[in-house]
């Protein structure tokens, strides 16, 4: 994992806390050992609580906010419950590597 996420699971749980997140996962270029350390965005898999409905976007949006603050750099998010292609979820699932669970 990249080193510069482990250096922060105490911050990463209370984000977690804050935006609902029952899961956390790294996947990507981090994850699989690809990345400059750094430099490169960090893709996150979260699945949410059960939200109600009009607060589901702020969840979302807030906590890709929050991630970007704490390690100052892009992140892109994406809903556990939202993938749709097989290929896609066959290869996130068998790179991710947990960070949070509720």
């Amino acid at each position: 994992m990249d080193r510069e996420i482990a250096q922060y699971p105490d911050a990463v749980a209370r984000i977690c806390l804050q935006y609902g997140v029952r899961h956390l996962d790294r996947f990507g270029s981090a994850a699989t050992g690809g990345a400059q350390t750094g430099r490169s965005d960090l893709d996150f898999l979260v699945a949410f609580e059960p939200l109600p409905l009009g607060t589901r976007a702020d969840a979302g949006f807030g906590l890709q906010e929050a991630l970007e603050r704490l390690f100052g750099r892009p992140v892109h998010r994406v809903v556990r419950s939202a993938i749709r292609n097989p290929y896609f979820r066959r290869s996130v699932e068998r790179n991710k590597i947990p960070l949070y669970a509720a």
